[in-house]
């Protein structure tokens, strides 16, 4: 499984793991790529079963709730869910 790439400003390594179908991940997304910035991304759902196990026990790590969509960031912090205020924040990393 390689994640894909959204290029952009570079303001950390961003992930976000989402869900194909899940507004609040599109808007999460959206806000993202309206601010500019780069970042990385799966869709869990559209993953092979195996890919998929090894990722959800990702999304675990930083949110044992496994809602969508879940952003990870430099591997030290987490947005759960689609926060507007937490999101822009990035922009000013």
């Amino acid at each position: 499984m390689a994640l894909h790439q959204v290029a952009g400003k570079k303001v950390g390594h961003i992930v976000v793991y989402a869900l194909s179908t899940c507004p609040q991940c599109q808007r999460a997304r959206h806000l993202l790529d309206s601010l500019g910035l780069g970042y990385y991304f799966e869709n869990v759902d559209l993953l092979s079963e195996d890919d998929k196990r090894n990722v959800i026990a990702e999304v675990t790590r930083w949110n044992p709730i496994r809602t969508f969509p879940t952003i990870v960031i430099n591997n030290k912090q987490v947005i759960v869910g689609f926060n507007d205020t937490d999101i822009r924040k990035l922009a000013l990393l």
